[in-house]
């Protein structure tokens, strides 16, 4: 019976801290929100990623312990703002650096770069407490002053593969878009079958890809993210350095591993589109489709019911044939008072909503106690009810973001009804 990996690693990444760590004779590891990578070699170095602005100056310090020689190339596996933000910073520090990144790096940082505002307000629920303690503990290491977060130009870009060879080791890049960003690059060691992936299957390896972001992103293809995986399934990898959290190493725990993830994408994906075939509406697919416990995975990050749901509208939109209301402009919410009044009364609808939590109903007591809160945002029933139906939801949670966002509304509802 398999013992699915990734019940024994994290899940939530966290800022970089002082203390690299050797992972072999040449290679090098500084964690962060994203890890950087140090490759050794007797012509210089490769660096893989940069890191967020504030994390320059300690991936800097951590490579700094092992090795002082020049980098001769850093390496960029996605375009997301948490591997690039430190890459102006490095080219300070060592003339003549080139940067590497796929053809499509580009337009990814525009992509970000157009919607960060946007984006920036939507992910602050789940990341404001950990950039306030990343902050107070650079500033205890002395840290005050941060590099300016960059938007990069690679000097070397590619559509495919691209190969170098550096003080004797030779390095393979393959584009393989996939679970996060479709600019992601895979670097392959050959000599040495090792793969260093970034976050190509999503944030913690071992689990759903996210296929959509609740802060608000594109959908993910599913069959992208499988692909990806069977492209490093194949090259038989015997240790791959992730984009979190410590290495895997085993080449039978490795494609055991992703025999797991590419069977648990592709039945995701297909029972999607057969019930989809079928005439099911999404909300049933969402209950409905689960992953086999043959090949069992972490919902840690994404979740599946999410992924059924960015299936469904990334092959068929957001027009879901339910309702004509879907068509125009006026939201279900333009009719609250209405059903206030219907019902008898906003603590009529409370209190029906303090049932549904009573009898374990929490997301139909949180619709009624929505529509309450639209209407009456400080009524007292109803945000102690919605406190604790957000309560009891968050401690059977073992999402990272649906806890971040679970644990930000009850620090919200808690602040209005005090």
């Amino acid at each position: 019976m398999r013992d699915a990996l990734y019940k024994t690693r994290p899940v939530e990444p966290h800022s970089a801290r002082l203390g690299g760590e050797r992972i072999n004779d040449f290679i090098i590891m500084s964690e962060g929100n994203s890890n950087a990578y140090m490759i050794q070699t007797s012509e210089g170095n490769i660096q893989v990623n940069a890191g967020l602005f504030f994390e320059a100056k300690v991936h800097e310090r951590n490579f700094d312990t092992f090795s002082t020689d020049p980098v001769r190339y850093l390496i960029l596996t996605q375009g997301h703002v948490d591997h690039v933000g430190g890459v102006q910073y490095f080219r300070d520090k060592h003339p003549g650096l080139e940067v590497i990144a796929t053809a499509d790096n580009d337009e990814h940082q525009s992509y970000d770069a157009r919607l960060a505002p946007f984006r920036q307000a939507r992910s602050s629920f789940a990341f404001k407490r950990k950039m306030q303690r990343a902050f107070a503990y650079l500033a205890e290491q002395g840290i005050t002053e941060h590099a300016v977060q960059d938007r990069p130009s690679p000097d070397i870009t590619f559509k495919d593969r691209h190969s170098l060879t550096l003080g004797g080791l030779e390095v393979e890049l393959f584009a393989v878009p996939g679970a996060e960003t479709n600019d992601s690059l895979i670097i392959w060691l050959p000599q040495h079958k090792i793969v260093l992936t970034g976050n190509l299957f999503g944030c913690p390896f071992g689990h759903f890809p996210n296929l959509i972001t609740i802060r608000g992103d594109r959908y993910r293809d599913a069959l992208t993210c499988a692909a990806a995986v069977d492209t490093v399934r194949k090259l038989g990898a015997e240790m791959i350095l992730y984009g979190h959290f410590a290495p895997v190493i085993g080449a039978e725990l490795i494609q055991t591993e992703l025999d797991c993830l590419y069977e648990a994408i592709i039945h995701v994906h297909d029972e999607t589109v057969k019930g989809m075939n079928e005439g099911k509406d999404v909300h049933t697919l969402m209950r409905e489709i689960t992953v086999p416990p043959e090949c069992e995975v972490g919902e840690g990050y994404g979740k599946v019911s999410w992924s059924v749901r960015a299936i469904w509208e990334h092959y068929a939109g957001w027009f879901h044939h339910t309702s004509t209301t879907e068509l125009y402009s006026v939201p279900a919410t333009s009719i609250n008072a209405d059903l206030i009044d219907m019902a008898g009364g906003a603590s009529a609808l409370a209190g029906r909503a303090r049932q549904k939590i009573t009898e374990g109903r929490l997301e139909e007591a949180l619709h009624l106690l929505d529509i309450v809160l639209t209407e009456e945002p400080n009524h007292a029933d109803a945000l102690t009810a919605a406190l604790d139906a957000h309560e009891l939801l968050l401690a059977s949670s073992e999402n990272f973001w649906l806890t971040s966002w679970l644990q930000n509304q009850i620090d919200q509802l808690g602040a209005r009804s005090s």
